[in-house]
């Protein structure tokens, strides 16, 4: 079978999405919750705006993922100090196991989802689909740019 690269692509995160959400939920996880931990460990202080556009979920979604992820002890809302309005999430201290849980599952997942794929064809793998994203990113950043 020879599917095309996108629909293998889509194909391949679905099924680790899945994959994923079941692992996950057996210490009480959703995806969505995941995504929102992951997100800001890399964007620790963003503010709600700005996550939300990382999330590509609308703001609304995201304020009540941050109210259950509040309610949980796991994030807390700061004021900015350069804005009265706007409100930066940070994670807490008791996050910080849980997402160890979780980056944990995760490598399991990718471990078994590349069993029988020697180090060599994984690295070049990486590369390649590295090499891809960065197409993709070239490719948008000039279009953007083309069209002002």
């Amino acid at each position: 079978m020879n599917e095309p690269l996108g629909f293998l692509v889509a194909d391949l995160a679905r099924l680790l999405r899945r994959d994923f959400d079941l692992r996950a939920r057996e210490i009480g996880v959703t995806n969505a919750q995941w995504r929102t931990l992951k997100t800001l460990a890399r964007h620790e202080g963003s503010n709600q705006g700005a996550l939300a556009e990382l999330l590509e979920v609308e703001p609304i979604t995201l304020a009540r993922m941050l109210d259950r992820l509040e309610d949980a002890g796991l994030v807390e809302r700061r004021r900015d100090p350069a804005d009265r309005r706007a409100w930066r999430i940070h994670l807490t201290d008791a996050a910080q196991p849980l997402i160890g849980q979780l980056r944990d599952i995760a490598d399991e997942l990718v471990e078994d989802a590349l069993a029988g794929i020697s180090e060599a064809d994984r690295a070049q793998m990486r590369r390649t689909l590295d090499r891809v994203r960065t197409n993709l990113i070239t490719t948008n950043d000039n279009q953007e740019a083309a069209n002002g």
